[in-house]
């Protein structure tokens, strides 16, 4: 299993403001290591994020997104003590759910 993510929320105004920062190594499937040979592939593809059962942000990555990604984005409908839950898929079906509450 793939190291926590930190997940910070915070609200203000009616907008929560969410940020991520994802522990992941991100080959493209490119790069050769020492012996010459190919790393395979390995990042993640989808991103989300849910807060009270429902859906607030999606995303799909690629091979060209850098080691340990931060992501940032804000959604309206959340309140203060509610918990937002990301959870990212790689494309060798490892999958890490982390939660934070809105502060």
């Amino acid at each position: 299993m793939a190291d926590p993510m930190r997940v910070r929320a915070t609200e203000n105004g009616g907008v929560v403001d969410v940020k991520i920062l994802m522990k992941h190594d991100m080959e493209t499937g490119q790069r050769k290591d020492s012996a010459g040979k190919t790393v395979p592939a390995w990042h993640i593809q989808t991103v989300s994020a849910q807060c009270k059962g429902k859906e607030v942000f999606r995303a799909q990555f690629g091979p060209a997104v850098s080691k340990d990604p931060f992501l940032n984005f804000k959604f309206k409908g959340g309140a203060k003590g509610d918990k937002v839950a990301v959870t990212w898929i790689d494309n060798r079906g490892d999958k890490r759910t982390d939660e934070a509450t809105i502060a």
